[in-house]
């Protein structure tokens, strides 16, 4: 891994991703009160077929060092993955703003995606493994999602750039 300071100019620390990573682990709940400021937020930015971004709210989780998200085959991030698999994903916790570069893979091995959704489950989200066992479903899920089945999807990073929001500062740049 190759971490870069971009806050020396400050004479501030660089940031350790060990502690980032520490952080993630902890997780980072959605609901109103639960982050900072008020709430944690993902947001994932995948490529249009034109080269434009396109953005949108998710909900995720870190498991084993990567991001996981869930989605519909026929949502435009879905399609996007699809068509280029890079995208971005950023978060904000009380800690840090984070930043994440990478490439989305979707995940259909049955025994991945029952964990992913016990997961969901265990997180408040009733996400259960649909008939096929390649996907979850639910009785409910974010509007932009759209119908079930849901897909699981994997984005390990490739690259990250944080920044502290708590003392003694920093950012930092990691290429992994």
């Amino acid at each position: 891994m190759d971490a870069r300071n971009l806050a020396d100019l400050y004479s501030l620390p660089i940031m350790e991703w060990d502690d980032v990573a520490a952080r993630l682990d902890k997780g980072f709940g959605q609901a109103p009160g639960s982050g900072g400021p008020d709430r944690h937020t993902c947001w994932l930015t995948t490529i249009n077929s034109d080269g434009s971004p396109h953005i949108t709210g998710i909900g995720t989780l870190w498991v084993d060092g990567a991001f996981w998200f869930e989605t519909g085959k026929q949502t435009r991030k879905a399609r996007n993955i699809a068509r280029d698999a890079r995208c971005a994903l950023s978060l904000a916790t009380r800690e840090f703003d984070l930043v994440v570069e990478g490439s989305a893979q979707q995940v259909t091995d049955p025994s991945i995606v029952a964990d992913m959704a016990a997961r969901w489950a265990a997180e408040g989200w009733p996400a259960r493994v649909d008939e096929t066992g390649c996907a979850i479903t639910a009785d409910y899920s974010a509007q932009s999602a759209g119908p079930p089945p849901w897909f699981v999807y994997r984005l390990a990073p490739r690259a990250a750039t944080a920044l502290a929001t708590v003392d003694p500062g920093g950012a930092t740049h990691w290429r992994f």
